[in-house]
């Protein structure tokens, strides 16, 4: 095996911390009251976090079979045919922090392929929200819709929002009913998973704090890692 990450290291790419910490910061300023609200959110979650929320490292990734947002439906073992996949758990398409997660492994998707695997994000919203979004921004993977959030749940990976994050989304004009087709206001936890040929979860990061994301130099370093095992 190989611990060599230079020949996939994304060249001249700024971290992608950096752009989720400039946000939360600018967003901060704008918005205290989501700021405060997000804090209280992650400290709870945080509270109830032992380290062991979503399937860990050598364990078999449950499988799935949902809807893209063309319509087709795609499977966990159809895409392990061809190679590893990165599994990207996001909340939804008005998420600005998924947004900036979700482009910065859309400028290494290339090196992802060259490297044998392919990518998907998975959400709980229905396709009428994601195909526009992944045409806005020329996403090169699938967004599937996790329906009723069965497969974040299966995980074990979802979490109501909570009254005051209800409010200021409604407030806000973030409508979790109009997106999920459901009145039940979770969310899934943000994640990712690394999944090899064989089914088992070779790399994962689940983050509670959801405004903190798997830097995409990680990613590359754990293909990187099962190409040369």
């Amino acid at each position: 095996m190989t611990n060599s990450t230079s020949s996939v290291r994304p060249t001249g790419a700024e971290p992608l911390r950096n752009k989720l910490s400039a946000y939360r910061e600018r967003s901060g300023q704008l918005r205290p009251d989501f700021a405060r609200a997000y804090d209280d959110l992650v400290n709870r979650l945080t509270a109830l976090d032992r380290g062991e929320v979503g399937p860990k490292a050598g364990e078999p990734m449950p499988p799935f079979n949902l809807p893209a947002e063309t319509g087709r439906m795609v499977s966990l073992t159809s895409m392990l045919h061809a190679g590893p996949v990165v599994i990207s758990i996001n909340r939804g398409h008005w998420c600005p922090y998924c947004k900036i997660e979700l482009r910065s492994l859309a400028a290494i998707h290339d090196q992802i392929r060259r490297l044998g695997a392919q990518v998907v994000s998975i959400m709980p919203d229905t396709a009428s929200f994601t195909g526009d979004y992944v045409s806005q921004n020329e996403l090169p993977f699938p967004v599937l819709s996790d329906v009723d959030l069965g497969y974040s749940l299966s995980l074990g990976l979802i979490f109501w929002v909570g009254a005051e994050i209800r409010r200021l989304y409604e407030a806000a004009g973030v409508e979790l009913e109009k997106y999920h087709g459901n009145q039940s206001h979770f969310l899934p936890m943000a994640a990712k998973f690394i999944v090899g040929r064989d089914g088992l979860v070779k790399a994962r990061q689940v983050n509670i704090e959801f405004r903190e994301r798997m830097e995409p130099e990680e990613i590359l370093a754990a293909l990187d890692a099962l190409r040369g095992a």
